[in-house]
């Protein structure tokens, strides 16, 4: 384990269901340290703005990048204007809800969880400081080993 994490990589329980069905709960993934700068549709861990998880990290996708205006529209993320295709996300408990739009400050995320009826994310705590990106997430190790 500490030969992984001498290379940049550490690995990380989900803690929630948030994710899903991307990740669930107990899921085991590899965290990426090494830099590089988040783009729509990572996945990545950060410092938990709330404060309220008990590792301080929160994952989640990153739906929205400085500069652009992102919102949702009856459950729909929409990035400048264009409704995001997202085959990944659980908007089942979303009809009706609006966010926005808003415009991303430099140096911030939007960030959702996939879960979006479970997810406590950038609806909530709103945008997110890049600075406090801790990686990006790209593999599963358990169940299901493989690319994400």
């Amino acid at each position: 384990m500490v030969g992984i994490r001498l290379l940049g990589f550490e690995p990380v329980r989900i803690p929630s269901n948030s994710m899903a069905p991307t990740l669930a709960a107990g899921d085991h993934v590899v965290l990426d340290h090494r830099e590089f700068t988040p783009a729509r549709g990572d996945l990545i861990a950060f410092t938990d703005p709330t404060g309220a998880t008990r590792d301080g990290l929160m994952v989640k996708r990153v739906a929205a990048v400085a500069g652009d205006e992102v919102g949702l529209e009856d459950g729909v993320l929409v990035v400048n204007g264009a409704a995001v295709v997202e085959p990944y996300a659980d908007r089942s408990r979303l009809d009706g809800v609006y966010l926005g739009p808003l415009v991303v400050p430099a140096g911030k995320l939007f960030v959702l969880g996939d879960n979006r009826g479970d997810s406590v994310d950038s609806r909530t705590f709103g945008p997110i400081d890049a600075g406090t990106v801790e990686g990006r997430i790209e593999l599963r190790l358990f169940p299901d080993p493989g690319p994400l």
